[in-house]
């Protein structure tokens, strides 16, 4: 399945987008790339994309940020040229949490180690449910 996803940098970080361009041009991976301002829009397979993000991640753990994105790069239904023009659906959002990227990336430094989400638990079943009532009324 293709997905595509922004690898944004903080302001704080010493990698550039450029430097992460040129990252992924000079490696083995078969995927698109787009530089922009705050980062570079990947699109290609999942498991390729992936693997590239962890890369990249490893060049500042705290200071390059990943986020989806639902289109490929030039996709007529985001692309500004196709449109007449103005700030491309979703830029101005991008552009407010690429402000507190720094706050964050000293924090996730001050910390000493980026924590590791948890894993989301199971919900719980309905007869699982169904047997605590029952317990909890005798």
């Amino acid at each position: 399945m293709l997905v595509t996803k922004y690898v944004i940098t903080s302001s704080e970080s010493n990698i550039l987008p450029s430097d992460i361009a040129m990252k992924i041009y000079g490696s083995k991976y078969d995927v698109t790339v787009k530089e922009t301002c705050m980062g570079v829009t990947i699109n290609g397979e999942e498991e390729v994309i992936d693997e590239l993000v962890k890369e990249i991640r490893a060049l500042d753990p705290a200071g390059i940020f990943i986020k989806d994105r639902g289109f490929p790069p030039g996709d007529p239904r985001r692309c500004r040229g196709r449109r007449g023009g103005g700030a491309r659906p979703g830029f101005y959002m991008i552009e407010s949490e690429s402000k507190i990227l720094p706050m964050i990336s000293r924090a996730l430094t001050s910390e000493g180690e980026i924590p590791v989400l948890a894993e989301k638990k199971r919900p719980l079943s309905p007869g699982r449910l169904q047997e605590i009532i029952k317990e909890d009324l005798s």
